[in-house]
């Protein structure tokens, strides 16, 4: 029953540069993408500290899952958010510690 829950996944190899890069250059996205990659465990939705309105943040989760950044997945009632980090590394080398870094250096999103 779980299982029909999952929203599909793109496979990242079909996915052009072009859509992730869209799909970056949100700060609110950069800043869930940031936060999942310094993050030692998946983050339920409901623990980002956005500061935009639910249904706002559930289509910056959408776009991030659409453009094969994030897996989403459910754990009880709560949607999990992983970062497809070894895929998006070996189609886009070099591409999360470039984001990464730059949010470091950039303020938060407001």
């Amino acid at each position: 029953m779980e299982a029909d829950r999952v929203p599909p996944h793109p496979d990242v190899r079909t996915i052009p540069l072009q859509q992730v890069l869209e799909a970056l250059v949100d700060p609110v996205r950069r800043s869930i993408v940031t936060r999942l990659c310094e993050a030692s465990t998946d983050i339920r939705c409901g623990a980002f500290d956005l500061t935009v309105s639910n249904s706002t943040a559930t289509h910056h989760f959408r776009i991030l899952r659409e453009a094969g950044l994030i897996r989403q997945y459910y754990v009880g009632t709560s949607r999990m958010n992983a970062l497809r980090r070894d895929e998006i590394n070996e189609a886009f080398p070099g591409l999360l510690d470039a984001i990464v870094a730059a949010g470091r250096t950039s303020p938060r999103p407001a």
